[in-house]
C-alpha cells in the first residue's frame, strides 16, 4: 500500500535525483566549454605553423630553386626544363606542409573526447537512477 508519505518520499527522491542530474548536466557543459577552448587553441597553434612555414619556407625555397636551376642548367639542361624542374620540386615541398597543416586539423584530433566519455558515463548513471 502506498501511503502519502511513501509518495513524498519517492517525490523527494525524484526531485533530488533530478536536481542533481541538473548540476551533473551543468558541470559537463562547464567541460565542454574547457575541452573547446583547448581544442580552439590547438586550431589556432596549427593555422599558425601553416603560416610560419609558408612564410619561412618561401625564401630559402625561392633561392634553393634558383641554385637547382642553375646547376641544371649548368650540366646541359635547358632553361625552361631546369626551371620547370624547379618549380615541381617547390610544389612537393608545399604539398608537404600543407599535408602536415591539415593533420593537425583532423577531427579526429579535434573531438571533444573527455565530454563524450563523461556524457556516456552520465547516461548509464541516470539509466542506472530511473530504474
Amino acid at each position: 500500500m502506498n501511503t502519502k508519505a511513501d509518495l513524498q518520499t519517492i517525490s523527494s527522491l525524484v526531485g533530488d535525483a533530478l536536481s542533481q542530474f541538473n548540476k551533473l548536466l551543468q558541470n559537463e557543459i562547464e567541460l565542454a566549454k574547457a575541452e573547446l577552448a583547448e581544442k580552439a587553441q590547438q586550431i589556432s597553434g596549427a593555422l599558425g605553423f601553416l603560416a610560419g612555414g609558408a612564410v619561412l619556407v618561401i625564401p630559402a625555397i625561392v633561392m634553393a630553386l634558383f641554385a637547382l636551376s642553375a646547376v641544371l642548367i649548368a650540366h646541359g639542361w635547358s632553361q625552361p626544363t631546369a626551371y620547370l624542374v624547379s618549380a615541381l620540386l617547390a610544389a612537393i615541398a608545399a604539398a608537404i606542409l600543407f599535408a602536415i597543416g591539415m593533420h593537425r586539423l583532423d577531427a579526429r584530433h579535434l573531438k571533444l573526447a573527455e565530454t563524450l566519455r563523461q556524457l556516456e558515463k552520465d547516461k548509464v548513471a541516470m539509466k542506472g537512477i530511473v530504474r
